[in-house]
């Protein structure tokens, strides 16, 4: 609703339909009705529950972005977190700043004219190629010139402030100076966390310890963890992604990074911290990846220093590991899995929103009974059956011809009659009850908007013919239907799974809402025939198995009309082959392909038995079949019934107006 200034009053507002251009702010953020309907649709089509709600989240719905447009943002960020800079340019800075400081220490060698700048030419000539080997043949060396002495200290502290750095992102600011004080905190801070961590991994009460460190040690955290777990995770994932940068390296990068790192970490009370900390979150996060190498990087490109190149890797794995929740294709997957902090991290307020949106949608449908989660997941429920065969109802009535309406509508009077809930204007030679209220409201109305004549009574109402309404009633007489459905994999190959589904829901809500009195049974058949009810046939995915036992399906049909023995009895067989199985007189189903003239004759004697029994037998036959053809016409003849040959996408109309003819009573 748009408020609006009331004329003249301060303060006061009306009211009127919203028109604000933007989205109505109080409206739904989805139509859960119609994403059931289109979860309902693929079910019907031969689709499980599950997948179809995955397809629906994978889509999106009421403009709103999916679970698919949602990864695939995800896959462009971690492709361009990949390709953000040389993941192994750590090394390329070493050998930059050796290499300075080899030309800085041979051109102040070259300008001294002594016995020691010789043999420090000499020594320098015989140093290892690779760079790891050189800085550590370089630690005992007696520079000659300060400046490459400093140029090689810088290697040691860039290394150490990358290694611990990488580790603690707030350590990099602390340890970039060569301050001794700084480097004594860090030590304290890391026998504090592994104290802390320690504690922890025993099970034991941590919350004041944590405080304690987080008040001591909080300002080297950016992070601002709340809790133990939520520091863990943010040290094993910066760990993880450091062992994942190393295995993504070439086997000789890999050494000499190791090698200097080592060197870097000389200390030994920082080197021992170091490790113990690296044991702990290796126990306490068992289940990171520590070893996939990251595929990507640009070699020869900008080179990262080790610390934003760890960093690069954890936003590679975070994106990673949001693509596989967005996906859901792994076992027992749900949107609960998906972490929304991390999704608005990468994506923004926006993707949150639409993912909420999706994440309430599969909630709603579960809290307001459309679908309930067991032990083998997703299931429609009852409640969810009804709203699609109703749906499949209204779409059949849809397409019946207005002039055939009566076909369907029965309005005799008589003491066995019922109200229907509804009512009709009145018809030259009705006899139903008069509806008075709905009478007087018409004249009412109608009174309402004309203008008063003298001819009006003061305070009264004129009732004229058209005013007059009458109470609908329904024929209490009862049929027994039987609908059998092919369930045979033909069905599903030639696109007639969904349309037999959709015609058979349609005729059950018919049956349940407006002739509760009828006894319906939906009987499924393939190489067997089986007793459905609406919510089994809904869930029913289309078997691999040869067979259309037709027998099967008038032999319960039959069992169906013996237990109603005063209703009309009619059978309804929706099948688009000739029958090619049958019960033999072990009991078990028997498949011949072709057909047999076993099959055949088992098949005409429950075709004769329904005939005795007075049923209607109309036969929808589906495809070209000629084999088919000659059957169903030859049954036709035999039971006095009719065939019909619709096409597939009004099937559920021809169904459901001939279910409607013959339960009028024909005997």
């Amino acid at each position: 609703m748009t408020p609006h200034e009331g004329d003249g009053v301060h303060g006061r507002f009306r009211y009127a339909p919203w028109s604000g251009g933007q989205p109505d702010p109080l409206a739904p953020p989805f139509d859960v009705r119609a994403a059931l309907d289109e979860v309902g649709q693929d079910v019907l089509a031969g689709g499980s529950l599950r997948e179809s709600l995955r397809e629906l989240l994978r889509r999106g719905t009421d403009g709103r972005r999916g679970l698919d447009d949602l990864s695939e943002r995800v896959r462009r960020l971690r492709e361009a977190a990949r390709r953000r800079g040389d993941l192994g340019g750590t090394l390329d800075q070493v050998r930059g700043l050796l290499d300075q400081a080899l030309a800085q220490e041979r051109d102040q060698l070259a300008s001294e004219d002594c016995d020691d700048a010789r043999l420090a030419e000499m020594d320098l000539a015989t140093i290892p190629d690779d760079v790891a080997g050189a800085v550590r043949a370089l630690s005992d060396y007696q520079w000659h010139s300060d400046e490459a002495r400093r140029a090689y200290e810088q290697i040691a502290q860039m290394l150490q402030r990358e290694v611990v750095g990488a580790q603690f992102e707030g350590l990099k600011q602390a340890l970039s100076g060569n301050d001794p004080e700084a480097m004594q905190r860090v030590k304290d801070m890391l026998a504090d966390l592994n104290q802390l961590l320690a504690a922890h991994a025993r099970g034991e009460d941590t919350e004041d310890l944590f405080r304690d460190f987080m008040d001591k040690h909080g300002d080297l955290f950016p992070e601002n963890p709340e809790n133990v777990d939520e520091l863990i995770d943010a040290l094993a994932r910066r760990q993880a992604a450091a062992e994942r940068l190393l295995a993504s390296l070439s086997r000789e990068q890999r050494e000499q990074l190791a090698q200097l790192m080592a060197d870097a970490l000389g200390d030994p009370d920082l080197a021992s911290q170091m490790a113990q900390l690296s044991d702990n979150l290796r126990a306490l996060r068992p289940g990171l990846d520590r070893s996939s190498p990251v595929r990507g990087g640009q070699p020869g490109g900008e080179p990262m220093p080790w610390g934003q190149a760890v960093e690069a890797v954890a936003e590679v794995a975070d994106l990673e590991q949001l693509d596989e929740q967005l996906s859901q294709a792994y076992f027992g997957a749900t949107l609960d899995d998906v972490d929304v902090e991390r999704l608005e991290q990468y994506l923004g307020a926006d993707a949150t929103r639409d993912f909420q949106a999706l994440r309430q949608l599969e909630r709603e449908l579960e809290r307001q009974g459309f679908v309930s989660r067991g032990d083998d997941g997703l299931r429609l429920t009852p409640r969810a059956v009804r709203r699609l065969g109703e749906t499949a109802l209204r779409r059949v009535f849809e397409h019946i011809d207005a002039a055939g309406r009566g076909d369907h509508d029965d309005h005799s009077a008589g003491q066995a009659d019922e109200p229907t809930g509804l009512s009709r204007e009145w018809r030259f030679g009705d006899e139903l009850p008069l509806d008075t209220v709905r009478t007087v409201s018409n004249a009412l109305r109608r009174n309402a908007t004309r203008r008063h004549t003298s001819s009006a009574h003061a305070g009264g109402v004129d009732l004229l013919v058209e005013d007059f309404e009458v109470i609908e009633t329904e024929r209490r007489a009862q049929a027994a239907v039987a609908l059998c459905v092919d369930m045979s994999f033909s069905m599903l190959h030639e696109g007639r799974w969904g349309p037999m589904k959709q015609t058979a829901l349609a005729l059950s809500h018919l049956v349940a809402t407006r002739f509760r009195h009828d006894a319906l049974q939906i009987i499924g058949f393939n190489l067997a025939a089986r007793r459905l009810t609406p919510v089994e046939l809904t869930e029913a995915e289309p078997e691999w198995v040869q067979g259309t036992n037709l027998q099967h399906a008038l032999m319960l049909a039959s069992r169906h009309l013996r237990r109603h023995p005063e209703a009309e009895p009619v059978v309804l067989v929706v099948t688009d082959g000739e029958p090619t199985a049958h019960i033999a007189d072990d009991g078990m189903p028997e498949f011949h392909w072709p057909a047999t003239q076993e099959t055949i004759r088992a098949t005409i004697r429950q075709v004769d038995e329904l005939r005795r029994s007075g049923a209607t037998l109309n036969v929808f036959m589906l495809g070209d079949d000629p084999g088919l053809a000659r059957f169903v016409d030859a049954v036709a003849r035999r039971a006095g019934g009719r065939v019909f040959t619709p096409d597939v996408s009004r099937l559920g109309e021809y169904v459901v107006a001939d279910y409607l003819r013959a339960r009028r009573g024909r005997r």
